[in-house]
C-alpha cells in the first residue's frame, strides 16, 4: 500500500460514528419487543438471537482488526458499511422469522467491522491526539444512540418497515461518506512491514497490561448490561412503569452530553493521568450498583445510581481505547482496537443471561452486590498488575 500523506478528517470519523450508531439504535432496541410481540417468539429465543448477534459482532471486530492491519483500511470499513446497508435494506421487505434473525446477525457482523475500523482510523486524524478523538467518538456514538432511540418512538407507530427504512437511509448516507472521505487513507500494511523486515512486536509487559484491562472491560459490560435487561424488570416489579425506566436513559444521555465535552476540553490533563482516570471510572461503576438494593421504593435513588454509573463510564470507557492505543505497535492498531470492541461485545453477550441466572438462583440484591464486588476486585487486580508492569518497563 502507499503511505498516505494526509490524515483522515476528524469530522468524517465523527459523523460516521454518529450515523452508524443512530442506524443501529433504530434496530437493536426493538429486537426483543419485535420478536416477542410481533413474531410470537419466546423471550428465550429473543435472548438467544441477541447472544448470537453479539458473538458475530465480536467476530466482526476481530476480523476487522486483522483486515485493517494486513489488507486495507478503506476496504475494511467499506465492506462493513456495505453489509449493514444491505442488511437494513433487506429488513424493510423481509423481516419475518427466521429471516429477521439472519439479517440482524449479519448486521452485527458488519457493525463490528465498522467499529474496529473507525477506532483504528482515530490514530490517523491529522492535528488531533488519539485520546481527543476517542473522547469525541464516544460522545458522538452516544448521541447517535440517543437520537436513534428517540426517533424510534415517533416512527414505530407508522410500521416496522418505516423504522428499518430509516436505518437503511442513514447507512446509505454513511456509505457515501465512507466512499468520499475514507478512501486513500492507507498506511503500509503489516504484511508489507514483515516482508521488509520491519514487523513490530509488543512487549510482554504491555500485552499483560492490555489483556488485563480488556478482561476488566468485558466484566464491566457484563454488569452494565443489567441496566439494559434485568433492572427494567426489577423496577417494574416494584411498581414503576416502563416510562419511569426510560427516564433513566434520559439522565444517562443528558449527563453524557453535558460532561463529555468538559472531559474533552481537559484532554491533555486526563491523558497524563490516564491510569487514575481508569481506576476512578471503574470504581464509580461498581459503586453505582450498591445503591440499587435501597432504591426499591425511592425513585431518586435509581436516578442516583444511573448518574454514578454514567459518570463512571464517561471517565473510563473512552480511556480504554486510548490506553490500548498507547501500548499497541503501529502495525497492530487495528488488531488491538478490534480486541477492545470484542471485549465489549463479549460482555454484552454474556450479561443478560448471567444476570438472569444470579436472580433465579439468588435474588436481585445478590446480583447488585456481586456486581460491585466483582467489578472492584477485578479493578484492583488491574491496578496492581498495571502498576507493577509499568515499573518493570521503566526499569529497563
Amino acid at each position: 500500500m502507499e503511505q498516505s500523506q494526509k490524515g483522515i478528517s476528524a469530522y468524517a470519523l465523527f459523523v460516521g460514528s454518529f450515523l452508524s450508531n443512530t442506524g443501529i439504535s433504530f434496530i437493536w432496541p426493538l429486537t426483543t419487543i419485535y420478536m416477542h410481540d410481533y413474531l410470537g417468539k419466546s423471550l428465550t429465543v429473543a435472548g438467544l438471537v441477541l447472544f448470537i448477534n453479539s458473538l458475530f459482532t465480536m467476530l466482526g471486530t476481530n476480523i476487522g482488526g486483522y483486515l485493517y492491519d494486513n489488507w486495507s483500511h478503506f476496504k475494511t470499513v467499506l465492506i462493513g458499511t456495505l453489509l449493514v446497508t444491505f442488511s437494513s435494506a433487506m429488513l424493510i421487505f423481509n423481516h419475518q422469522w427466521p429471516n429477521y434473525a439472519f439479517w440482524l446477525i449479519l448486521l452485527g457482523f458488519g457493525n463490528g467491522l465498522i467499529v474496529t475500523a473507525v477506532n483504528s482510523f482515530a490514530t490517523m486524524v491529522e492535528g488531533k491526539t488519539p485520546s481527543y478523538v476517542y473522547n469525541v467518538l464516544y460522545f458522538m456514538s452516544n448521541l447517535g444512540l440517543v437520537v436513534g432511540t428517540l426517533m424510534v418512538g415517533f416512527l414505530l407507530h407508522l410500521g416496522i418497515s418505516i423504522v428499518f427504512g430509516a436505518a437503511a437511509v442513514l447507512y446509505i448516507i454513511l456509505l457515501g461518506i465512507v466512499i468520499i472521505a475514507y478512501r486513500g487513507h492507507e498506511q503500509e500494511s503489516n504484511i508489507a512491514r514483515n516482508y521488509h523486515g520491519g514487523g513490530e512486536y509488543i512487549e510482554r509487559s504491555s500485552m499483560i497490561r492490555i489483556m488485563t484491562l480488556l478482561f476488566l472491560l468485558a466484566i464491566i459490560w457484563v454488569f452494565y448490561e443489567q441496566w439494559q435487561s434485568n433492572i427494567s424488570a426489577y423496577m417494574v416489579s416494584h411498581g414503576y412503569t416502563v416510562k419511569d425506566y426510560s427516564y433513566m436513559w434520559t439522565v444517562n444521555a443528558l449527563l453524557i452530553v453535558l460532561i463529555q465535552p468538559i472531559m474533552t476540553y481537559f484532554d491533555d490533563f486526563l491523558l497524563r493521568h490516564i491510569n487514575f482516570r481508569l481506576y476512578v471510572g471503574f470504581f464509580l461503576i461498581g459503586a453505582s450498583f450498591l445503591i440499587l438494593p435501597f432504591a426499591q421504593h425511592t425513585y431518586v435513588l435509581f436516578m442516583a445510581s444511573m448518574a454514578l454509573l454514567t459518570v463512571g463510564e464517561i471517565a473510563c470507557l473512552p480511556a480504554v481505547a486510548t490506553f490500548v492505543n498507547m501500548l499497541a505497535p503501529d502495525s497492530q492498531k487495528g488488531k488491538f482496537q478490534g480486541l477492545v470492541a470484542g471485549a465489549g461485545a463479549l460482555g454484552r453477550a454474556i450479561g443478560p443471561f448471567l444476570g438472569a441466572l444470579i436472580i433465579d438462583f439468588a435474588s436481585y440484591t445478590d446480583l447488585f452486590i456481586v456486581s460491585t464486588v466483582v467489578i472492584w476486585l477485578v479493578t484492583l487486580i488491574f491496578l496492581v498488575i498495571n502498576q507493577r508492569m509499568q515499573v518493570k518497563t521503566s526499569e529497563k
